[in-house]
């Protein structure tokens, strides 16, 4: 393991890279409330193999980085994007390719509009526009929208944590496609075992907006690939759709009954896609 504290935008976050620093750069940002573990080992090793230096972080308030006091984090979405450029500074890189899945997505999107020039190419993953669009995007579905507003977890047991990220966790996965739960359990507990404090992660859902305006995303110039599932039940794919509509020149790649995330069915697809997007 080669993970590394490093100084970011003021605050210690922990990294771990993977490849030939030589090779050309990618940044793997992940959604809220998930470490940089669910940017798989085999998965960044994989990108590496194929000509690729491979940088994966944990966000504050995940695995071993900054912590704060819960339900109190004094940082905003826009300070987890800064957060991005000072991973890439502490690498010594002045740009690299940017991948994003969830949030992540929508951290790479403002990445590419406030810090243009630090970003070579961007791959969107499971993600929904990060400034506003017309027409209205569809809503999550029903399953999903009744777990979250139903499911009950003891953040004070980690058994009970545990047990309701599983559970998320297939929920997450649509429903289309067996849902492997022994190794969704196996990631889950070793993120928790990982993490300085793991109920931190809450921390995710109360980020203050910042309330800055940022300009359309049809300002991109960065080439941009859209991944995206036809199952996904947080974004379904009409947010992919309408995301590489509106930035000019963006493929998107559809996955058929993939659901939200990086799912191990469709590696070898993502990765000859991502491969292909940043050579």
């Amino acid at each position: 393991m080669s993970e590394r504290i490093i100084e970011a935008n003021g605050v210690d976050l922990c990294a771990e890279a993977f490849g030939d620093s030589e090779d050309p750069p990618i940044l793997l940002i992940m959604g809220t409330g998930a470490s940089m573990l669910w940017w798989e080992e085999g998965f960044c090793r994989m990108l590496a193999d194929g000509g690729r230096f491979v940088i994966r972080y944990d966000h504050r308030d995940t695995g071993r980085s900054v912590t704060y006091e819960r339900g109190r984090p004094p940082y905003t979405g826009a300070d987890l994007v800064v957060d991005a450029t000072g991973v890439l500074d502490a690498y010594e890189l002045p740009a690299a390719h940017i991948v994003g899945v969830s949030a992540g997505g929508a951290f790479a999107q403002l990445l590419a509009l406030d810090f243009p020039d630090r970003v070579l190419s961007l791959v969107l993953i499971s993600t929904s526009p990060a400034t506003p669009v017309e027409p209205e995007l569809p809503p999550p579905t029903e399953e999903f929208r009744r777990f979250v507003s139903t499911a009950r977890v003891d953040w004070s047991d980690a058994e009970s944590v545990i047990e309701y990220l599983v559970d998320y966790s297939r929920v997450l996965a649509g429903g289309e496609r067996p849902f492997d739960e022994a190794a969704a359990r196996d990631l889950v507990r070793r993120d928790a075992e990982r993490a300085r404090d793991f109920a931190a992660r809450q921390n995710h859902d109360s980020i203050p907006d910042d309330g800055r305006q940022h300009e359309p995303l049809s300002t991109i110039a960065a080439p941009t690939l859209v991944i995206h599932g036809t199952a996904d039940p947080m974004f379904p794919i009409g947010h992919g759709e309408t995301l590489a509509g509106e930035i000019p020149g963006a493929r998107l790649l559809r996955l058929e009954g993939a659901g939200h995330g990086l799912e191990r069915h469709d590696w070898e697809t993502d990765l000859r896609a991502i491969l292909e997007h940043t050579a």
